[in-house]
């Protein structure tokens, strides 16, 4: 069983952004010395009046105080970016973290973003499957000729060749059943995003086995990313990270994503999602969700935007005592 940190990039409007800079860092090196496995970047566009930063210089500016740990996004809007040049970070990005990438991508959601590249939404699966087809070919080293419906390459081969050879495992989100077909398909995981509930997911993950069997392959990895907050009291956990969670959610609701803040309380919202609660409570959790669907790899989304740095690195400390 491993732990990761998904860490928060995200801040509130008015926030001093580069305050918070060295706050990531001591957080990551808290996470590292705790002895977690990986760590994983958002990616979004567009998303004023919340502030971001953006995942490709972050994953490189924090790659070194996360040495031994893999990092990668959760996840990368690939339908929105030309593939050569995802490709080409990637393999970048193996190389800096010493073969410890993994490349984390989805199809995304937000209309604002497509409208701003110019890239359809109802395009975004057919580009998001020639991507990784694209990318897998690139990876190899040898020159490439690709013609493709939306990208093509003429005899050309990639700048840096990955160390992990093919190129870094490629983790692929879903929410529905489609998705999670074609992570079994394309992909090197299902990477379980974090607001689904557990009643939700475990059909998927019968979906997605099945899946996998079908198509003749097999995976390492079941990753499964969740909001935790690991606090020194189970009385007192919900309340301390309450406002920072129900301000991340309506953020989403606004963004035109499916959200359940509008139709319930926070905690039915928190029920059978969110991993919250003191040690000994969220261990039991952990394992309850390993049980049900069969995962190893949880990948914990432990600040949003507004928790105070005392409360992020105690419940990473916490969480590290429970994975040791």
């Amino acid at each position: 069983m491993k732990v990761g940190m998904f860490i928060n990039t995200q801040f509130p409007e008015g926030d001093d952004v580069a305050a918070r800079i060295p706050e990531l860092v001591e957080q990551v090196r808290l996470a590292r010395d705790c002895g977690f496995a990986s760590l994983l970047f958002p990616h979004h566009y567009l998303t004023a009046p919340l502030q971001m930063l953006q995942i490709a210089p972050m994953m490189a500016y924090l790659a070194r105080e996360a040495q031994g740990m893999t990092i990668g996004g959760n996840i990368l809007l690939l339908p929105l970016l030309n593939p050569v040049h995802v490709a080409e970070e990637a393999a970048t990005m193996d190389v800096l973290t010493g073969g410890r990438f993994i490349l984390g991508v989805g199809l995304g959601y937000r209309a604002g973003e497509f409208d701003a590249f110019a890239i359809s939404l109802k395009h975004r699966a057919p580009r998001f499957t020639e991507s990784i087809a694209l990318m897998r070919r690139l990876w190899t080293g040898e020159k490439v000729t690709f013609d493709g419906r939306f990208y093509s390459v003429k005899d050309h081969g990639i700048s840096l060749k990955p160390l992990q050879a093919g190129g870094p495992p490629v983790w692929v989100a879903g929410l529905v059943e489609a998705a999670v077909q074609r992570a079994a398909q394309i992909g090197d995981a299902w990477l379980i995003a974090n607001a689904t509930t557990l009643s939700a997911t475990e059909p998927l993950m019968k979906v997605y086995r099945a899946a996998l069997q079908d198509a003749g392959r097999r995976a390492e990895e079941f990753p499964i990313a969740r909001e935790c907050y690991v606090g020194a009291s189970h009385r007192t956990a919900m309340d301390e990270c309450r406002a920072a969670l129900e301000y991340k959610y309506n953020s989403y609701a606004a963004w035109g994503m499916e959200s359940p803040t509008a139709s319930m309380s926070f905690e039915e919202m928190a029920r059978d999602r969110f991993i919250i609660g003191d040690k000994v409570s969220v261990k039991e959790e952990i394992a309850r969700w390993q049980e049900r669907l069969g995962v190893n790899h949880f990948i914990m989304r432990v600040q949003w935007p507004g928790l105070e740095q005392d409360k992020v690195l105690g419940s990473i400390r916490r969480l590290g005592e429970i994975f040791g």
